[in-house]
């Protein structure tokens, strides 16, 4: 469980801090990849395209540009 104290009055300030605590944590992420089920099918094809997207940036940026 993720805890912030509040400094000073200022809840502005904690509950950013909360909420950057809480997003690190990974949170949001898990929840919204529980929502629904995908199938094991789905998941092998999704992880594949992002890891086909990741090659094609890394490969980019190792090429660079020669003016």
């Amino acid at each position: 469980m993720s805890t912030v104290s509040v400094k000073n009055g200022n809840l502005d300030l904690a509950l950013r801090k909360f909420k950057q605590k809480v997003a690190r944590d990974g949170v949001p992420s898990e929840c919204k990849k529980r929502e629904a089920y995908d199938k094991p099918g789905v998941r092998r094809r999704a992880a594949k395209k992002e890891g086909i997207k990741n090659a094609r940036k890394r490969n980019k940026a190792s090429r660079g540009y020669r003016d």
